[in-house]
């Protein structure tokens, strides 16, 4: 077990449940703010360019968008119980799936890889680390591995996939 018990507050504190969602919460509605603050018109998913994108990009929008709103709702619950775990295993596979689809998509960058993919080496190497921390009961390392993970890896990238000129831009702007 962990010096460090799932109901202590630990040394840096026990990060609150709430946190994730609405900071997720609060960057959409600055985004779209700011959009419409500058006149750029917002719409619904435009399914046309959906399905005119590459079985890659499609594959790595969905899981990741279904990621980010399963990390959404990891955050909040009660850790370590039955749907936390189970719930925690489908986050990885879908991460897997994010990072291994991420690999193939290079038509941005003329056939090569763009500097965000170092988020998929990191990511390569973050995943496990975690997951070794959560069966060696590190709760602390665990945390806030799947924290920077889940920051780092999904929302602060969501950043990168919505610029113009990108396909999440074209879906919603476009």
């Amino acid at each position: 077990m962990s010096s460090v018990s799932q109901t202590s507050t630990g040394v840096l504190g026990r990060p609150k449940a709430w946190l994730a969602p609405v900071g997720l919460g609060v960057l959409i509605v600055l985004a779209v703010g700011t959009a419409l603050a500058l006149g750029v018109p917002l719409h619904a998913p435009d399914m046309a360019v959906f399905h005119g994108l590459a079985l890659t990009v499609k594959v790595h929008m969905l899981a990741a968008l279904a990621a980010l709103l399963l990390g959404a709702v990891l955050m909040m619950v009660r850790k370590g119980r039955v749907f936390h775990r189970a719930a925690g295993w489908l986050w990885v596979a879908l991460v897997a799936v994010v990072v291994g689809s991420s690999i193939f998509i290079t038509q941005l960058n003329h056939g090569r890889w763009s500097l965000v993919h170092l988020f998929t080496g990191w990511m390569l190497i973050a995943v496990p680390l975690a997951v070794a921390a959560a069966r060696r009961h590190q709760v602390v390392r665990h945390r806030r591995t799947m924290m920077g993970l889940f920051y780092g890896g999904f929302a602060f990238n969501l950043l990168f996939a919505a610029m113009p000129g990108r396909a999440l831009w074209s879906l919603f702007v476009g």
